[in-house]
């Protein structure tokens, strides 16, 4: 018979004495943020640890990486249950920052708590998000401490986006093209939630939709026309830097060429803060629903591609040469 195991709690101060001192430089480290944006299914660049904000610190500060702008991710943690300076905290640094996301890491939520969270979801416009989460420790035997972050607050996107759609369809702000934009990316993300690569984003009637290549400023975009018949996937450079990043990327332009094996355009954009390598697909009927799965197979396809040859690629080159 299959010996097992058996899952053995441990405490948290047995790894983290102090929370400043040890658990917040632990969480900050990249492999550690990186196990935070995969509970929460977002991509977290860390920007700096107690970042001061007024008389006050926030924990750490992060960037989504998966936005074209980095929007700013607030993280504050308790290595105990959560108590109201803590609430204040978060909600000062979000202020303060102008962060987009609020993170609340703690051992333990008191019901309160968990319902403010849940509160300041509802209250709040959808360019704003605030979660909660425990965290635990496990071991087997004499292995080494494994942490778990459980969600127990986050916004409820499904009854947002289900109310936001049908106060759209109400008011007739969602016209034909938006509401086959919101659908064709519907199907993405579909197929995106099937692979390990990319990380699904909430859709959005709009002509594209971006997701995380894991550093700030830079983004796949995947891009839909309905006027031009065109469905195309690009990395995605926008940031000051943007012209001298492309430049470092040109000098690979042989390698990367031949690594992905779609036809690519090299567009500096010379009018813009920004660059492009991209590929299309034209004669793309999106009228045609029927040509949907295809072309949302060979959307993902190229994502994924672009992402296998650029992920290491933008994290090593330089911002200002």
């Amino acid at each position: 018979m299959t010996q097992l195991g058996r899952l053995e709690r441990v405490d948290l101060r047995a790894e983290w004495t102090k929370e400043d001192r040890n658990f917040t430089p632990w969480l900050a480290q990249e492999e550690n943020i990186s196990l935070l944006g995969e509970t929460l299914n977002m991509s977290l660049e860390v920007e700096q640890e107690e970042r001061r904000v007024g008389r006050f610190s926030a924990d750490i500060l992060c960037r989504d990486t998966a936005t074209a702008d980095g929007d700013w991710v607030v993280i504050e943690n308790q290595l105990e249950t959560t108590d109201h300076s803590h609430l204040g905290q978060i909600i000062t640094y979000a202020a303060g920052l102008e962060a987009k996301t609020c993170i609340w890491v703690a051992a333990k939520f008191h019901e309160e708590h968990r319902a403010a969270i849940d509160w300041l979801n509802e209250i709040t416009g959808d360019e704003l998000q605030f979660f909660g989460l425990e965290i635990e420790l496990w071991k087997i035997g004499d292995s080494l401490s494994a942490p778990k972050f459980n969600i127990v607050a986050q916004p409820n996107d499904w009854k947002r986006d289900v109310g936001k759609a049908a106060k759209n369809l109400a008011d007739g702000t969602l016209n034909e093209t938006q509401q086959l934009q919101l659908e064709f990316w519907e199907g993405v993300n579909e197929r995106v939630s099937r692979n390990r690569v990319l990380r699904p984003r909430k859709p959005s009637p709009k002509h594209w939709m971006d997701y995380s290549v894991g550093r700030t400023g830079f983004v796949l975009r995947a891009t839909i026309s309905t006027q031009n018949n065109r469905v195309g996937a690009a990395l995605y450079i926008q940031n000051p830097d943007a012209h001298t990043q492309f430049e470092q990327l040109l000098i690979m332009k042989d390698e990367i060429d031949a690594t992905i094996a779609l036809p690519l355009n090299w567009d500096p954009l010379p009018s813009k803060q920004a660059c492009k390598i991209s590929t299309d697909i034209d004669a793309a009927d999106l009228s045609d629903r029927s040509s949907w799965p295809e072309l949302q197979s060979w959307l993902v396809r190229a994502l994924e591609e672009f992402y296998s040859c650029f992920a290491s690629k933008v994290k090593a080159i330089e911002s200002d040469v």
